[in-house]
C-alpha cells in the first residue's frame, strides 16, 4: 500500500493533477462528512474503507452535476448538430480519479482525504472497474463505430413505425467519449447497462477460472436511472401486408430502462451523457391466473425478457450467432432510437433539430404514423450512417442465419431482402455481366445455412467506410472489401485510432507527466503534438535522468504491488517485459513462449555468462469457449514454474502471468513497462491501442509492421523501434507458396529444442502429454505462421538486450518515441471523424462555470 504523501511532496505537485482545487479542501471535508452521514447515514466508527469511497465519489459528483445540466442546457440553446454512439461495450475502468483528473480536484480531493486520515489510493482501489467490454477499446474496440456511428443498419420501411431505421452494433472506447468531451462535441453514448461485465479470471493451478463479474453488487454512485425514458422494444411476431401498408404483430415487448452517467470533458465544464440500457419486463400479469399458478409463473418469466441485459458476452474475435447476441443488439438500437426522436419531438426546435440528427440537410424524419418513401427513407440512412471496420479476422465477421433473423425480427429481414435486391440490381448495372460478382458482393451468402453478411450490409448503407489504421485500411480495400471498394472507392477512408492521454497519461502515470510539462508546459495535455518539441531535450542530461528516474519509480511501484497481490518477488531492476491483451492465437502469445524458452535453454547452458535480466509479464482473458486460448495461458504458468524455481537462473528470468488483465491493473503495468510486445502477424491486428499507451508511457516496442504499429514507427522513427518479421507481402507471398513448419524446426536447432520440451513434457512433468496439441496446431495447423518469423525475432530481442545494457541510450530512444505520440491522441482520432465523416467542428471553447 502506498503511503500518503509528505508535506514536502505535496508542495512539490504541480497543476498537472490539479493544484488550482486546493483552496476547496474544506468545502470538500464538508462535503465528504455531508455523504458519509446524510447519504451512507454512516459515522466514522462504523463506516467501512467502501463507505468513504461511495462519499468521495458523491462529493466529486456534486461537482459534475451543475456542469452536466448546463451542458444540456447548452446544447438545446445553441442547438448543435449531435452526435451518437451507440455500442454493444463500454470498457470504462474506473471513474472516480478518471473524473478528479478532468475536473482539476486530484489534489485537492488528496489534501482533503489526508487531513481526513484517509489514504487516497486505498479509496480508489476501492472502486469497481466497469468492465462493460472485452479489449482496450472496448470493442471498438472491441468491430464498429459511427456516426449515428453503426455497423449494421435497417433501413425504415415507410410505414413501419415499430422497427427503426438502421441497425446499430457499435464498439467503443472510453478514449473516445473522454475526447469528443474534450473537444465541445455534442455527442452521446449508447450501450447496455449489463448487470455481469467481462468475466473475472482466477489462475487455478495454472489454468484460467472464470468468475462473474458482479461490478453493481454495491451500487453505482456515476449513475442515475431515468424511469420516466422507458422505451418498448419489439421482439417475435409476425407482419401484416395491408394495402396502406406493412405492420409487426403479435410482438413480444421488453423494456429498456435508461441510466445515465456523466462524460467530463477535460477542464472545459462541458459534461456530455452515456445512456446505457437495463432491460425490464413489462408488468403485465392475469390477476385471474393467480390460484392455478399462472400469475406466479408469469413473475418467474420475467428473467427470460431481462436476461437481455444479464451479462456481456466474453468474446470479441469470434462471432457466435446466438439468439441472446442478437436481442442485445437489437435492443440498444430499438431503444437508442426512439429515445433521439422523443428528444427532438420535445425540443422547440421541433423537425429541424431532427435534420441534424440524421446529417447534412436531411429534412424529412420518422415520427408516429408519418411515412417516407423508401427512396428517401434509404437516402436519409446512408447520409447518416457511417461504417469502421475493426477486425480482417474472417471469423469475427457477423454473419446471422437467415432462419434466425426470421424469427426474431421478421419484419427487419423483409427490409433487408428489399435492400439486398436494390443493391444488386445497382452492382448489375455497374458490371453487366459478372454472375460471380454479384454473389461476392450480395448481402444474402447462399452457399450451405443462409446468411445475413452483416459487414457488406454496413458498406451498402453508409456513406463513409474506415478502417482504424492505415495499412489495415489499405488491407481492406485490397482484400474482403475489394468489390465494394471498386464499385464506391469515393466512401473509404482511414482513421487511425488514437488513446486519451488525460487517462493515459496524467491520471495513470502522473510523475512522468510532471516531467514533461516542467520542460514545456502543461498545454500538450490537450494537443498531444506538443510533445514533439521534446527532442529538443534528447541531449539534456537533466530530462534523461528525470525520464529514467520516473520509469524506475514506476517499476519499483509495480514490483511492490505485484509481491502483495501475486505473492512473487521480482528484480526491479530488470527489464519489464510486458506482453497484455486479449489472449489469441493471431497475438502470438505463443511466439512470445518460445523466446522465453530460448532464453532460458541460453542461461541454462552458459550459467557464468552477464545476461540482460528479464521479468516477463503477460496478461490476458481467454474467451471461455476458446480451447486453444486457455492451453495457451496453461502453457504460459507452466513455463513460468519451471523457470522462476530454477536456482541456475535466479532473477536473471522470471516469467509472471498477471491474474485478471483488465484497465486498473493497465493503469499500474504499462508505466513500469520498459519492453512493449506488439508481435501480431503482419495483417491481421487492425490497429490496438495498447501499444499506443505502451509509447506514451515510456516503453519501447518490439513489433512487427502491423496494425497502428507501421504509423508508430513512422513517427518515433525506424531506428527507435525494434521491427521484425514479415510484411504483410512477405505473409500473402509464404500463403501462396506454402507455410510448412516442418522446414523451421528442422533448420532452427534452439526453435527444435523449445518445441521438444513443450511436447516431451519439460513444462509439465507430471502430465507429459499436456501441450502436445498446441506443438501440433503449431506444426500442422498454424494459420498465424509462428516459426516463420521466429528467428528474426530472437535476433531483435538480442539487439533489445544490448541497448538495455546502456540506460543512456535505451532512455533517449524512449523520448524519440514519446515525442512521437502526438498522432495517436484520441483527440486527433475524434477531430478526423469530426470534419470528415460527421460534418462537425471541434472547439477549445470552455463553457461558463455553472452558478451553482
Amino acid at each position: 500500500m502506498s503511503k500518503p504523501l509528505s508535506d514536502h511532496d505535496r508542495k512539490k505537485q504541480i497543476s498537472v493533477r490539479g493544484l488550482a482545487g486546493v483552496e476547496n479542501v474544506t468545502e470538500l471535508k464538508q462535503s465528504f462528512n455531508r455523504h458519509l452521514h446524510f447519504t451512507l447515514v454512516k459515522d466514522r466508527n462504523v463506516a467501512t474503507k467502501r463507505d468513504y469511497y461511495f462519499a468521495l465519489a458523491n462529493t466529486v459528483r456534486e461537482h459534475l452535476i451543475g456542469r452536466w445540466i448546463r451542458t444540456q442546457q447548452y446544447y438545446y440553446e445553441k442547438d448543435p448538430k449531435r452526435v451518437y454512439y451507440i455500442s454493444l461495450e463500454f470498457y470504462m475502468g474506473r471513474t472516480l480519479q478518471n473524473t478528479m483528473v478532468n475536473l482539476a480536484l486530484e489534489n485537492a480531493c488528496d489534501e482533503a482525504m489526508y487531513q481526513l486520515g484517509l489514504d487516497m489510493e486505498e479509496l480508489e482501489d476501492m472502486e469497481e472497474d466497469a468492465g462493460l467490454g472485452n479489449g482496450g477499446l472496448g470493442r471498438l474496440a472491441g468491430k464498429n463505430h459511427r456516426t449515428i456511428h453503426k455497423s449494421y443498419i435497417q433501413s425504415v420501411e415507410t410505414n413501419d413505425r415499430n422497427s427503426p431505421f438502421l441497425f446499430v452494433f457499435s464498439p467503443f472506447p472510453a478514449c473516445f467519449l473522454d475526447s469528443m468531451a474534450s473537444l465541445g462535441l455534442a455527442a452521446y453514448g449508447y450501450g447496455i447497462r449489463y448487470e455481469f461485465g467481462i468475466f473475472n479470471q482466477k489462475i487455478v493451478n495454472g489454468w484460467q477460472v472464470e468468475e462473474a463479474d458482479d461490478w453493481l453488487r454495491f451500487g453505482n454512485p456515476w449513475e442515475k436511472a431515468r424511469p420516466e425514458y422507458m422505451r418498448p422494444v419489439h421482439f417475435y411476431g409476425r407482419t401484416e401486408h395491408h394495402p396502406d401498408g406493412v405492420k409487426w404483430v403479435d410482438t413480444q415487448v421488453v423494456l429498456a430502462l435508461p441510466y445515465d452517467t456523466p462524460v467530463p470533458g477535460y477542464r472545459n465544464n462541458v459534461v456530455n451523457t452515456m445512456r446505457l440500457w437495463s432491460a425490464k419486463a413489462p408488468c403485465e400479469f392475469n390477476l385471474k391466473d393467480f390460484n392455478v399458478g399462472g400469475y406466479i409463473q408469469a413473475v418467474l418469466d420475467r428473467n427470460l425478457a431481462e436476461n437481455i441485459s444479464r451479462v456481456l458476452y466474453p468474446n470479441d474475435n469470434f462471432f457466435e450467432g446466438k439468439e441472446l447476441r442478437l436481442k442485445q443488439e437489437y435492443f440498444v438500437v430499438s431503444a437508442t432510437l426512439q429515445d433521439i426522436i422523443r428528444r427532438f419531438k420535445v425540443s422547440k426546435f421541433g423537425s429541424r433539430e431532427i435534420a441534424h440528427l440524421l446529417t447534412d440537410d436531411a429534412i424529412l424524419v420518422l415520427v408516429d404514423e408519418e411515412k417516407l418513401s423508401w427512396e428517401k427513407a434509404w437516402d436519409v440512412c446512408v447520409r447518416t450512417c457511417a461504417y469502421t471496420n475493426h477486425t480482417v479476422l474472417p471469423e469475427a465477421l457477423e454473419r446471422w442465419p437467415v432462419d434466425l433473423f426470421a424469427h426474431l425480427l421478421p419484419r427487419h429481414l423483409e427490409i433487408v431482402y428489399e435492400i439486398n435486391r436494390r443493391h444488386l440490381e445497382n452492382v448489375a448495372a455497374k458490371f453487366p455481366g459478372d454472375s460471380d460478382r454479384l454473389r461476392r458482393m450480395s448481402l444474402i451468402e447462399e452457399s450451405g445455412q443462409k446468411r445475413i453478411n452483416m459487414a457488406h450490409l454496413c458498406i451498402v448503407g453508409s456513406h463513409a467506410v474506415n478502417g482504424v489504421a492505415q495499412i489495415h485500411s489499405d488491407i481492406l480495400k485490397a482484400t474482403i472489401f475489394k468489390d465494394f471498394y471498386e464499385m464506391e472507392p469515393h466512401k473509404f477512408q482511414n482513421k487511425t485510432n488514437g488513446i486519451t492521454p488525460r487517462r493515459w497519461l496524467v491520471m495513470c502515470n502522473p510523475g512522468l507527466a510532471e516531467v514533461i510539462a516542467e520542460r514545456i508546459g502543461e498545454d500538450f495535455i490537450r494537443d498531444l503534438d506538443q510533445l514533439q518539441t521534446l527532442r529538443n531535450y534528447l541531449n539534456d542530461e537533466g530530462f534523461i535522468r528525470d525520464i529514467a528516474k520516473v520509469k524506475q519509480e514506476n517499476k519499483l511501484k509495480f514490483a511492490v504491488h505485484l509481491e502483495e497481490h501475486y505473492k512473487v518477488k521480482i528484480n526491479p531492476n530488470s527489464m519489464f517485459d510486458i506482453q497484455v491483451k486479449r489472449i489469441h492465437e493471431y497475438k502470438r502469445q505463443l511466439l512470445n513462449c518460445l523466446h522465453i524458452i530460448t532464453y532460458y535453454n541460453r542461461i541454462k547452458k552458459e550459467p557464468n555468462k552477464h545476461w540482460t535480466p528479464r521479468t516477463v509479464m503477460i496478461g490476458g482473458k481467454a474467451a471461455p469457449g476458446y480451447h486453444t486460448a486457455k492451453m495457451i495461458i496453461r502453457l504460459i504458468t507452466a513455463i513460468g514454474e519451471v523457470i522462476n524455481n530454477d536456482p541456475v537462473v535466479g532473477d536473471r528470468l522470471k516469467v509472471i502471468f498477471l491474474e485478471n488483465y483488465r484497465v486498473t491493473l493497465a493503469e499500474r503495468a504499462i508505466p513500469a513497462a520498459d519492453l512493449s510486445e506488439q508481435i501480431s502477424t503482419a495483417g491481421t491486428e487492425a490497429s490496438g491501442t495498447g501499444n499506443m499507451k505502451f509509447m506514451l508511457n515510456g516503453a519501447l516496442t518490439i513489433g512487427t509492421m502491423d496494425g497502428a504499429n507501421v504509423e508508430m514507427a513512422e513517427e518515433a522513427g525506424e531506428d527507435n523501434f525494434f521491427i521484425f518479421g514479415m510484411r504483410v507481402d512477405d505473409v500473402d507471398a509464404l500463403e501462396k507458396k506454402g507455410y510448412h513448419a516442418q522446414e523451421y524446426y528442422n533448420r532452427l536447432p534452439e526453435l527444435k529444442q523449445a518445441i521438444d520440451q513443450i511436447a516431451g513434457g519439460f513444462f509439465s512433468p507430471k502430465q507429459p502429454e499436456l501441450f502436445k496439441e498446441i506443438v501440433n496446431m503449431l506444426m500442422h495447423h498454424d494459420r498465424f505462421k509462428v516459426f516463420a518469423d521466429y528467428e528474426d525475432y530472437i535476433k531483435c530481442q538480442e539487439k533489445v538486450n544490448e541497448l538495455y545494457k546502456n540506460p543512456k541510450e535505451w532512455t533517449k530512444m524512449v523520448i524519440n518515441n514519446i515525442a512521437g505520440c502526438g498522432k495517436f491522441s484520441s483527440d486527433r482520432t475524434i477531430t478526423q471523424y469530426a470534419r470528415e465523416i460527421w460534418g462537425v467542428e471541434p472547439t477549445l471553447e470552455k463553457l461558463p462555470a455553472p452558478d451553482v
